[in-house]
């Protein structure tokens, strides 16, 4: 999980923006009332976007508000929410035409809007005022803890991939489903089941449609957390062991005919679960850096851990991992970029301001973006969908599956570009096309 972002907030209404991805927020704060949160798709106070004020009107009540205007979209009564003395931790999550406002460990939400038309949101702001400061620290992922109770607890989700840690004595259930209703169609995942001896794919909650099942002997522990990697698509379902490039636990082809707009927990049978969840690809160093001030990020000294830093119009960080050479023999760097609901690497061109990213057949040019720093690695002839593991995850489709970092000679140049699994090829971004390559190198960080 990326490291928490931590920061405190005068008596100022002025908002503090950072990235965010993956339709959650979780966070904890310290203060006495209003604390100020504005969620948006850039990194400005402008419409169109949501705010959420907690412990406003001296600590009585919290709302959500869109487009700065009133009346507000949802309230509700919240006597003391916010306590100057300690932490109080909450989460926001938005999808399927919903924003939702929760405490940490509570699946359930105490504000709800559900919204016709809808902000994409990209960047989360942070201020407190009317004579309050505060103390922040913000995350990207939810923690909820689960009863033993066979009811799923639903939460909306927007990719195609979960990233889960899950700590329990055994029977991690998780569910895929159109609806918020424990009802047909309904996909299940049953982890550690059995006493912890095996676990499960079945549809529709019907034992006996059971797609995978697989003998997991103490998969799960009560002492510590177990990271499991879901991803689906039209073509199937797979389950992996301790993220996108881990082991494949179980699979099973063809099993989700239906849309997913929500995902369930839930743990029964003599135990209680601790959760830590993130939609789509857990990637390194996502949310770490805020996005601006941009002078502060470029001056910090290199860590050595691979991390991505937020920069625009050909700016380069220090340590940035130069990955190939132009025609004329000038250095790209690895970078990325969100494009139509992707995080998709290429090649960063300094001399042209911009990062090229390969999608939708076109080299896409893009003058916001993060660059790859301070990351160990090397490169490895690939060819196909075969993938090492140690290969680096640098981005995910708009489908939540892992992309990866490749490179081809192509005309003159060594270019960079994204690896996609499934189509068995490395794209790179050059004369305007998106270019496919079948043999390629991939980027291995050590």
């Amino acid at each position: 999980m990326a490291a928490p972002i931590e920061l405190d907030t005068a008596d100022k209404l002025e908002y503090n923006f950072y990235p965010v991805s993956n339709g959650m927020c979780q966070f904890r704060v310290r203060a006495p009332n209003d604390a100020h949160l504005a969620f948006c798709s850039e990194a400005v106070e402008a419409d169109p976007m949501y705010e959420v004020f907690l412990g406003g009107w001296k600590n009585t009540k919290s709302v959500i508000r869109k487009n700065r205007t009133k009346p507000d979209v949802a309230e509700t009564e919240t006597p003391d929410i916010l306590n100057d003395g300690e932490f109080r931790g909450f989460w926001v999550r938005w999808g399927d035409n919903t924003i939702m406002v929760g405490h940490e460990g509570q699946a359930a939400a105490f504000l709800t809007y559900e919204d016709t038309e809808t902000v994409p949101i990209n960047y989360v702001g942070v201020c407190t005022g009317w004579g309050a400061c505060g103390s922040w620290i913000i995350e990207d992922d939810i923690k909820l803890e689960t009863p033993d109770k066979l009811n799923y607890n639903f939460n909306p989700i927007t990719s195609g991939a979960l990233t889960v840690q899950f700590k329990g004595p055994s029977n991690c259930h998780i569910a895929l489903t159109p609806q918020k209703l424990e009802i047909k169609p309904i996909c299940e995942m049953i982890i550690g089941g059995w006493n912890n001896t095996a676990s499960v794919i079945r549809l529709d909650m019907d034992k006996n449609n059971e797609l995978a099942k697989v003998e997991t002997k103490n998969i799960v522990s009560n002492d510590k957390f177990t990271i499991f990697y879901i991803h689906w698509s039209k073509k199937g379902l797979v389950v992996r062991l301790d993220g996108p490039s881990g082991l494949i636990l179980m699979q099973a082809e063809n099993c989700i005919k239906f849309p997913v707009y929500f995902f369930g927990i839930r743990t029964a049978w003599g135990a209680t679960g601790s959760w830590k969840i993130k939609q789509g690809v857990q990637m390194i160093g996502k949310g770490t850096q805020p996005s601006a001030p941009v002078a502060a990020m470029l001056t910090s000294p290199g860590s050595g851990v691979p991390n991505w830093v937020v920069v625009n119009g050909g700016e380069i960080p220090p340590n940035a991992v130069q990955g190939g050479l132009d025609i004329d023999g000038a250095p790209l760097y690895i970078g990325r970029a969100n494009h139509e609901g992707a995080v998709i690497p290429g090649k960063v061109v300094p001399t042209h301001g911009v990062c090229y990213i390969p999608w939708g057949g076109a080299e896409n040019p893009k003058s916001e973006y993060e660059v790859l720093c301070d990351a160990n690695g090397h490169w490895v002839a690939c060819s196909g969908t075969e993938i090492p593991g140690q290969a680096f995850v640098a981005g995910s489709s708009e489908d939540g599956e892992p992309l990866f970092v490749g490179r081809v000679t192509h005309e003159g140049t060594q270019t960079i570009g994204k690896v996609q699994q499934s189509h068995g090829v490395c794209y790179i971004p050059f004369g305007g096309e998106e270019v496919a390559y079948t043999d390629y190198e991939i980027f291995i960080t050590q």
